[in-house]
């Protein structure tokens, strides 16, 4: 039996989805969005996709591509995420142009779709944030989607480490925590454990293998480290770290976690057992977020330049722009060492 037509949407339907007029959502949606407020153009581009708006916008952005860059994030709960965006909008403005951002929850079916969703405006470029480890299926299909947004005239931007021939901004994780591995092994630490995230997360991966290579090259036995694997979050590290000092009390001198948020929750939790730090145990972070320099001891981290990152995936965006036949650029940043008052000399 077949099923029933679904309902056509309209532009005012979509309006009022998004909370604004409806001649501000035929400026967005015509592609005529240079007035618009990146918040206003944001609902209206969410409320399209929620309404499956798709196919009338890609009809009428055919005119001429919009003054928006797209950005399909993993994640848009991290504070990183929040000071790479932020750069992205400053450099966006320089050119008159503004960042719109949807997020697929690190969920790689629905990057797909947001893929195709985001490229049906248009945009002048793509910006998409790869830290989970795809399918073969869905990455290859992503791919495409790109290669042919490409082809239509826009550009394509990856930040991380997406198997895949576009222009691409990442950081080398694992040098970076080679650097921490090292200092801690440097600073007379024997016993170490690794708040290693999440295996799927590409970036929590690539780190966990630094720490190892940098605490094994500084003379650490392989056999004094544990790597405990957790949820990337506040919570996550808090819980993880709240067993390890339950089922393992002493066996440790340093503590050292894939991302600050696991470092922050590790660090509460320390607190709640009454365990000095840096005293008893060292704790160190990666990513170096605003609130490891305000936390009590203030962190030992690996700072990341997430600024540096949004301007510079915005500049290459544009840079490129119009020359589809150019190979892909590849460029790394690598962080720097911030020793705090959490970790100490033994």
């Amino acid at each position: 039996m077949p099923h029933p037509a679904r309902p056509t949407v309209t532009l005012r339907e979509v309006a009022a989805a998004a909370g604004v007029s409806v001649a501000t959502a035929s400026r967005v949606l015509g592609g005529s969005a240079r007035t618009v407020s990146a918040e206003n153009a944001r609902k209206v581009l969410e409320a399209a996709s929620e309404l499956r708006y798709t196919a009338d916008v890609a009809a009428r952005a055919m005119r001429r591509k919009s003054d928006s860059i797209a950005l399909v994030a993993d994640d848009l709960t991290t504070p990183s995420i929040a000071q790479v965006v932020a750069a992205m909008e400053r450099q966006a403005r320089t050119v008159d142009a503004f960042v719109t951002v949807s997020a697929a929850g690190g969920d790689t079916r629905r990057q797909l779709e947001t893929v195709r969703t985001v490229c049906a405006f248009r945009p002048r470029a793509l910006v998409i944030t790869s830290s989970w480890a795809a399918t073969t299926a869905y990455g290859a299909r992503l791919a495409e989607e790109l290669h042919a947004y490409e082809r239509r005239g826009g550009r394509v931007v990856i930040y991380g480490d997406m198997d895949a021939p576009f222009d691409a901004i990442s950081v080398d994780d694992r040098g970076s925590a080679r650097l921490m591995g090292a200092h801690l092994a440097a600073t007379g630490h024997r016993r170490i454990a690794i708040l290693a995230g999440t295996r799927e997360r590409t970036f929590a991966a690539a780190r966990t293998t630094g720490f190892l290579e940098g605490l094994l090259g500084g003379g650490v036995d392989v056999r004094d480290i544990r790597v405990i694997d957790c949820p990337v979050s506040r919570a996550g590290g808090y819980a993880a770290t709240s067993r390890l000092l339950e089922e393992s009390p002493g066996e440790f001198d340093a503590l050292m976690a894939v991302n600050d948020t696991i470092a922050v929750g590790a660090l509460s939790a320390c607190r709640a057992a009454g365990v000095d730090v840096p005293g008893r145990l060292s704790v160190t972070g990666f990513d170096d977020i605003p609130l490891a320099a305000d936390v009590t001891p203030r962190l030992t981290t690996v700072a990341l330049p997430f600024a540096e990152i949004g301007e510079r995936s915005i500049r290459l965006a544009l840079t490129v722009a119009g020359r589809p036949d150019r190979p892909g650029v590849r460029r790394t940043v690598i962080g720097r060492l911030m020793v705090r008052q959490s970790s100490k000399v033994i």
